[in-house]
């Protein structure tokens, strides 16, 4: 196809696809023809130049571009099929274009063109021999990890080189080693100067800098790096002199143990969080099983074996199509197990990408090689994964399950935690691994998408439910008077009927001394004429069973939450009443507190004026206990 336009150059492409399979094809394919200013005939074209779909007016052989020896246009090339010896037939000639297969530079630069038993000019890419030949010689040091010419980039390159590098001073860093040292250079006496000492602190520290280096580079290339260091590393052996070293890294096994387990660490992230391929990884695990381990680090053997994450079994199981973690395939049984190392970074990365659901699924079903405690404090944030999925509701149910409850190890800190996280629906931003790190972060509180409040039934029967399974939270005054903060509203409650209160007392304690079950049920009839004070009362009643067990200290904030509603202040006064000696000490306790508190300013008058009464002489208990407490 030729399109006539105002320049001064043709470009006629060859469209025969015949040639393709020659390879002595010297016909030229591409041919560039320059054409001169021809100034425009006054005259008319003849009718037959219009009718041709192409006229050409004037070539000349094409310009030659780079290329193979065996593609050359000018010198034919005789292919065969692993001639090494010497050239075959005109094989050893070239143009100024020709490229060595093998070296992948300008002919005229190869020292091996002609020479005997590596002949370079006899080479072609039709040959599997050569082929092979041209990958060793292009790939270097990569060709261990099988990699292929289409895997390497220029990050790759440098990795090889690099780690070229590092091999050849490792040896002499080891060879160092092997000499060992006068001990005149670590002070020691005179009279064993004379003996040798192997330190192995001068290579630790070289590997040690190498791994550094490999951490700034491509994810890719460091984890070549860390891979080949490791490979040259786990060869070296310790040699044992007169004298010990204190040193940690003196002796080579023990430094080998901590430089492999640095590999391992790195190289495990960057298959669960890099974006590797498949084919890159199985390569990475490949070389790694090849690795000649000695004795005592053979355990680490498999420390590279991770599923990738389309592995059938794992797919499965985030999806929720599987919900046990094992699958048979075949007659064979494959169970989803892995390092507790791999599952922290599931862990992280399913966080970091907010798949809390399938983070949740992977956890429940997950089994690890390593102790059960550690897994169990991972999987004891399965509620808070709920939460950040915005189902509080069922974050609440697995926190209180009836067997191996997450709620049973709660701190108080905890407690608080989730309490507020079910009462506002909002919760940290941020990654975690234990449940620790819930209450020991600063990040700011934001609100969980899709998750709305729970109201003041649900919160209570959570708060109490989590009292009957942790003596922790149950023992603990912040955790209180923080549930009280939430049933003593701001604005005041209205009073209570007599009646209602005195039914209260019977009704509170059914609902706490039930002991059937870990639920807490709350009779619907006691919600419906008083409902907020009905939960404010039931846990005024749970206050007073604490109250009776053992000192409650700080007590005041606790008390304090009730000034907008003395009235519940009356009734924990009188339900306490039923024990003489433990309301005593307590008032007295209160007492006590009162005076070495210096936030008096903001204690409720009431609450004075109460203690003051009843800390009285028990002489005078029965005329005192018809006093402003009396409310029921």
């Amino acid at each position: 196809m030729c399109t006539t336009v105002g320049t001064e150059e043709i470009i006629i492409l060859s469209d025969d696809e015949d040639c393709e399979d020659d390879i002595s094809c010297n016909e030229p394919s591409v041919l560039i023809v320059e054409v001169e200013d021809v100034k425009k005939s006054g005259g008319a074209v003849p009718p037959s130049a219009l009718d041709e779909d192409l006229v050409i007016t004037f070539s000349r052989r094409a310009e030659v571009l780079p290329h193979a020896r065996y593609d050359c246009p000018i010198h034919p090339f005789t292919p065969t099929d692993c001639e090494i010896g010497a050239p075959v037939a005109a094989n050893q000639l070239m143009c100024d274009q020709c490229f060595c297969y093998i070296c992948d530079k300008l002919a005229s630069s190869c020292e091996m063109w002609c020479h005997s038993g590596v002949c370079h000019c006899n080479s072609h890419k039709r040959s599997e021999f050569w082929s092979n030949h041209r990958n060793c010689s292009l790939l270097g040091g990569l060709k261990t990890f099988n990699l292929t010419l289409s895997d390497i980039d220029s990050h790759l390159r440098q990795a090889e080189m690099m780690l070229h590098s590092f091999r050849l001073s490792l040896a002499t860093q080891f060879s160092s080693f092997l000499m060992g040292n006068m001990l005149e250079q670590y002070g020691v006496s005179q009279s064993i100067q004379k003996c040798r000492v192997f330190d192995y602190t001068p290579v630790y520290e070289f590997v040690s800098s190498f791994l550094n280096k490999a951490d700034k580079q491509d994810d890719r290339a460091a984890a070549i790096m860390r891979l080949g260091a490791a490979e040259n590393f786990l060869l070296h052996f310790h040699v044992s002199g007169t004298f010990i070293l204190q040193s940690p890294m003196a002796n080579a096994a023990e430094a080998k143990l901590v430089l492999l387990q640095r590999v391992i660490a790195s190289v495990q992230r960057q298959m669960v969080m890099a974006d590797f391929t498949p084919e890159f990884i199985h390569k990475l695990q490949d070389f790694y099983k090849r690795f000649n381990f000695p004795t005592e680090l053979k355990s680490m053997k498999n420390s590279l074996t991770v599923r990738l994450w389309d592995d059938v079994l794992l797919v499965s199981v985030l999806k929720g199509q599987n919900v046990s973690g094992i699958r048979k395939d075949k007659g064979k049984k494959d169970v989803l197990v892995e390092q507790f190392a791999v599952v922290l970074l599931r862990t992280e990365l399913l966080q970091q990408q907010h798949r809390y659901r399938e983070l949740c699924r992977y956890l429940r079903v997950v089994e690890t090689d390593d102790s059960k405690l550690s897994l169990q404090k991972v999987q004891d944030l399965i509620p808070f994964f709920m939460c950040m999925a915005g189902d509080l509701g069922s974050a609440l149910s697995s926190l209180l399950p009836s067997v191996n409850a997450p709620a049973s190890r709660f701190t108080p800190q905890l407690f608080l935690f989730y309490l507020r996280v079910f009462k506002t629906a909002t919760a940290p931003k941020l990654a975690v691994s234990q449940p620790a790190q819930l209450c020991s972060t600063d990040a700011a509180w934001e609100p969980i998408k899709d998750a709305v409040p729970l109201s003041h039934v649900p919160l209570v029967r959570f708060a109490l439910r989590v009292q009957r399974c942790c003596s922790a939270v149950f023992t603990d005054s912040q955790c209180w008077t923080t549930l009280l903060a939430v049933v003593n509203t701001l604005a005041p409650l209205q009073d209570p009927s007599p009646q209602f209160l005195q039914e209260a007392k019977d009704v509170v304690t059914s609902i706490l001394n039930d002991q059937h079950g870990s639920n807490i049920q709350i009779p619907r009839f006691f919600q419906t004429v008083y409902p907020d004070q009905a939960m404010l009362l039931l846990v005024t009643g749970a206050l007073c069973l604490r109250i009776l067990s053992a000192p409650l200290s700080p007590a005041l904030p606790v008390l304090n939450t009730f000034k907008e509603n003395v009235w519940a202040l009356g009734w924990l006064w009188g339900s306490l009443s039923s024990s003489p000696e433990r309301l005593r000490s307590f008032l007295l306790e209160i007492s006590k507190e009162m005076e070495s508190t210096t936030d008096g300013d903001h204690l409720l008058p009431f609450l004075c004026t109460t203690v003051s009464t009843w800390s009285s002489p028990t002489d005078n208990w029965d005329q005192q206990s018809s006093g402003p407490l009396n409310y029921l």
